[in-house]
């Protein structure tokens, strides 16, 4: 436990390096990465969405690729397909870009939902099955998407199904001006992401992934989880609450913070701290409480407020 500490760290050391000023975010897709889960980036064009897909990739020494979505992208560009060797008579399948560990799919609300849709598959169940033949993915796999919260002109927004397949969701934000310094100086002759180093390798992701599922979950805090989500589906201010998909994915994460503190056994403050990030992106508020200026994330913090936290 010691040691996995020790690397999960250095990991989320390595990454802050990379992205400054956003740990609390990269612990968050540390955990999504413990948890073998997916992330879904949204934020405004050049906070560094891109290089921190990246710098996952190279920080533990695995294959990455990057999918710019776009309207005419079609799934077979995402899973792949057959090709006709014209002079053996036969087809051989060629494997698309998501057959790796890192999946970047860029802008994933500007491609239609047909293609949109060719990811759901992948991420929830770790394999492509492409005319009629299943194919699995390798471990560890991890996808990152991103999209634009702010241009819609021709974007596709992510049905309620896809976004419930997201473990978290994230927003880098701008960075503060200090930092925003330090980064220019940073970059002043070459980007820190070349020199970046490994410091994990595939086979201690999957075996971390593997023990994370081993950190135990009282009986009282599994029904803490369960306490919040029933919250949000008797909520009027919300149409529709938290999946039981959700309450699985709010467990498991909660036990890969625990692991990545260090610890065998989950406390409700792991619950705390993952709940606005697993949640709110859950969340379909009625219309009424969405022109009134609530935010989903608002209305996680109030139902955590009055949910009675175990002792």
């Amino acid at each position: 436990m010691q040691h996995a500490q020790e690397k999960i760290a250095a990991l989320t050391d390595s990454l802050a390096g990379i992205i400054q000023g956003n740990r609390e975010c990269i612990e968050v897709l540390v955990i999504s990465l413990l948890s073998n889960g997916s992330v879904l980036m949204q934020d405004v064009p050049g906070v560094g969405k891109t290089t921190l897909a990246k710098a996952v990739a190279k920080a533990i020494d695995v294959q990455f690729h990057r999918v710019q979505f776009t309207p005419d992208l079609l799934p077979a560009d995402i899973l792949g397909s057959s090709i006709y060797n014209p002079n053996e008579g036969t087809f051989s399948f060629r494997p698309g870009p998501v057959f790796c560990h890192v999946l970047l799919a860029d802008e994933i609300n500007r491609a239609s939902p047909r293609t949109q849709s060719a990811l759901l598959e992948a991420m929830s169940e770790m394999h492509a099955t492409i005319e009629g033949v299943q194919h699995d993915l390798p471990s560890p796999f991890l996808v990152l998407a991103t999209q634009n919260p702010v241009e819609f002109h021709g974007t596709y927004p992510l049905p309620e199904a896809q976004l419930d397949r997201f473990l978290v969701q994230l927003e880098l934000g701008y960075p503060d001006a200090d930092t925003e310094v330090k980064i220019l100086h940073a970059q002043a002759i070459t980007h820190p992401l070349e020199s970046l180093q490994s410091v994990l390798s595939k086979e201690d992701v999957v075996a971390f992934q593997s023990m994370v599922r081993n950190v135990r979950v009282d009986e009282s805090i599994s029904r803490y989880i369960v306490d919040i989500i029933q919250q949000t589906r008797v909520d009027p201010r919300l149409k529709l609450g938290v999946s039981p998909r959700g309450s699985l994915m709010l467990f498991r994460a909660s036990q890969a913070a625990a692991f990545a503190a260090g610890r065998d056994y989950v406390l409700p403050d792991d619950v705390q701290r993952l709940a606005p990030y697993v949640l709110s992106h859950r969340l379909i508020m009625t219309p009424k409480a969405k022109y009134s200026g609530a935010s989903a994330s608002e209305m996680v913090a109030e139902i955590l407020a009055r949910v009675k936290v175990p002792s």
